[in-house]
């Protein structure tokens, strides 16, 4: 199977990568950089933006399967700047899938599009997209995973999305940095009691889903159409998780507390200064934030275990084990 992918600049990108490459797939990279060790393993790197329409759309030349796991995320920006590159690229991804005949396109999606700031224990993916969008990135996403859901069927093309929730592990330049980045700045305090349940999933398992998501895909597929969540199977308390982060940066647990009132509170003043003085960044707050760390989210994964036979290799207690040994080696933490 040839397969273009999008986003192997990623953490979750590069891991999809190197799963495809030890199955034997000839590869093609859509990204912005030029990745020389991945061409000196015979990937082909094709070097386009996402919101370049031509470029994107001829990257998808003369392959079978798409798998578009690039995007960007974030807790602050414009509208435009999310709806751009995860809509608006992801549509122009649609349009070289159907103009070159490719047969799959599995799209990396997120929880987030479904999250309403309430509480969702166990629920599965018939429950509804957010009524209404605290987070342009969430929103960006939303749309593109429908532009996807409803491209299936057109043009001989099968397509699904996953949507894997808090992805960590080895090389996290993403989550991890950024939690290590909040604590040191005095950002971090828990909101809420602090009893809520999360999912998190270990890289490897997530990048191995999109592979067996996109083998599925074949005509009469279960599968085609769809949205699966992709998680571990097994909830964790949001603020142990957390402490378990901090503590593989040498930093020491969350000591300080906040109620969810309070905290929605500030995300409003911070939203509203950011979007005032056009401030980069992600703001310390924000409402869908407080949202995340407040109530529990967490999702069944049990259509993705019925459809295309997904189950997570890699245990949580190893994953603690390959991140921690990582952490310790890379960044040569120093506890405190």
């Amino acid at each position: 199977m040839d397969v273009l992918i999008t986003g192997v600049g990623g953490f979750l990108g590069r891991y999809i990568v190197e799963q495809l490459l030890a199955r034997g797939y000839r590869v093609k990279a859509l990204c912005r950089k030029q990745y020389t060790d991945l061409q000196a393993r015979g990937v082909e790197i094709i070097r386009a933006d996402l919101r370049n329409r031509e470029s994107v759309v001829a990257a998808c030349r003369s392959v079978e399967t798409v798998i578009h796991a690039a995007g960007v995320s974030g807790l602050g920006g414009p509208w435009n700047y999310y709806y751009q590159i995860n809509t608006l690229g992801t549509r122009n991804v649609i349009e070289g899938c159907r103009r070159y005949g490719v047969s799959r396109l599995v799209f990396t999606s997120s929880p987030s599009v479904v999250f309403d700031c309430k509480d969702q224990c166990g629920v599965d993916e018939s429950v509804p997209y957010a009524r209404r969008w605290l987070c342009n990135y969430a929103h960006s996403k939303a749309l593109a995973e429908q532009d996807v859901l409803a491209a299936n069927g057109q043009d001989s093309l099968l397509t699904c999305a996953l949507r894997p929730h808090l992805i960590w592990g080895p090389r996290d330049h993403s989550l991890f940095p950024r939690i290590v980045d909040r604590a040191r700045r005095g950002w971090l305090k828990q909101v809420g009691d602090g009893t809520n349940l999360i999912d998190a999933t270990y890289v490897e398992n997530a990048a191995a889903a999109h592979i067996q998501a996109a083998e599925a895909l074949i005509p009469g597929s279960a599968a085609a159409g769809k949205a699966y969540f992709i998680t571990q199977g097994e909830p964790v308390n949001c603020w142990a998780w957390i402490n378990q982060q901090l503590s593989m940066a040498g930093l020491p647990p969350v000591q300080k507390t906040i109620s969810f009132s309070t905290a929605w509170k500030l995300g409003t003043f911070f939203e509203a200064v950011y979007g005032m003085f056009a401030l980069k960044g992600d703001p310390p707050m924000t409402r869908f934030l407080a949202a995340q760390m407040a109530r529990s989210h967490y999702y069944s994964i049990a259509r993705a275990k019925a459809d295309f036979g997904y189950h997570p290799v890699i245990s949580t207690a190893e994953g603690i084990r390959r991140m921690t040994a990582w952490a310790a080696e890379t960044f040569r933490f120093t506890r405190v």
